[in-house]
């Protein structure tokens, strides 16, 4: 069974829900991707265990409360992940079913459109959880199942050894990929994808906010909430990639993130997934769908960030 077609080519992130978004404004934010045509949303167990009592879960409560206060669960297609949060940050058959219990009830919903593998266990072998989250699939409780920061050899083996054994299949790979991010995608990520037909979702893709042309200097960093998510990319290379990026915007008369994100579907991504804060930050990205980069802009900004290929 394939995916749900995608109206607007981006997954929203819910990484901000009960974190930088407080309930009502996630609500506001969800509410208005949902009127611009938006379908996919994206969030995790571990979302945002980094914030508020440190116990997780956070974004995927708000989403179940949006779901129940707006009665659309159907119109959505929801992914969300396990395998990072304690005590479900392992792969055994036991702790995945539990995560999933878990995320029903924060989720007020009875199935998961996607659900990922947030982390690798390597302490389970790729077979035992083929076999696992295929189970999940044969429950009903799991339409798809999909993979997040796996190696690309674990990747394949759990392709081939689903393939071999008729269980369920992958329907998607979240790695990271963005213009300061690029190398493991290009070379590895994207062409497994393609291989074994499955959707790629790229996380991180605006380098948690570095790529939106709020950065232009090392001293632009000083202060933010989300500093220590985005200093990484703050060297020389890096803000060489903004100043194209911010070139190109302005004449394209968008914004960066924009910029940023159609570059990301002109190098074959079926849809990056990118989050917000406020709904006045939601127009920048839903631009994307028309947005298209020629050959040359494309060109440009490889050869800027090529440092990162």
């Amino acid at each position: 069974m394939s995916l749900p077609a995608l109206s607007v080519p981006l997954v929203l992130g819910g990484n901000t829900f009960g974190w930088t978004s407080d309930q009502e404004t996630s609500f506001a934010v969800l509410d208005a991707f949902v009127a611009a045509g938006g379908t996919y949303i994206d969030t995790a167990d571990l979302y945002a265990s980094w914030a508020g009592d440190g116990t997780g879960g956070d974004s995927e409560k708000v989403l179940g409360e949006w779901f129940k206060a707006r009665g659309n669960r159907d119109k959505v297609v929801l992914a969300t992940k396990m395998g990072g949060l304690a005590p479900y940050n392992n792969q055994q058959h036991d702790t995945v079913v539990a995560a999933l219990e878990e995320s029903l009830k924060r989720l007020q919903t009875d199935y998961i459109d996607i659900y990922y593998s947030h982390y690798d266990d390597e302490n389970v072998a790729i077979a035992d959880q083929a076999k696992t989250y295929h189970s999940l699939v044969e429950s009903g409780k799991v339409r798809h199942i999909a993979l997040s920061n796996y190696s690309p050899e674990r990747i394949r083996e759990w392709f081939e050894y689903a393939t071999a054994n008729n269980l369920t299949l992958p329907a998607a790979i979240q790695p990271q990929y963005n213009l300061v991010h690029r190398s493991d995608f290009e070379k590895s990520y994207l062409p497994l994808a393609r291989e074994y037909g499955a959707a790629t979702f790229p996380y991180f893709a605006l380098a948690s906010g570095f790529l939106s042309g709020t950065y232009r200097t090392p001293a632009d960093l000083e202060g933010r909430n989300r500093q220590g998510f985005v200093e990484g990319y703050a060297t020389p290379e890096g803000f060489a990639v903004v100043d194209a990026l911010v070139e190109l915007a302005e004449k394209r008369n968008v914004e960066p993130s924009t910029v940023a994100l159609a570059w990301q579907l002109a190098k074959g991504v079926t849809a990056p997934i990118a989050s917000v804060s406020t709904p006045a930050q939601l127009p920048a990205l839903l631009a994307i769908a028309d947005v298209k980069l020629s050959d040359a802009e494309v060109a440009a900004l490889d050869e800027a960030s090529k440092s990162f290929a």
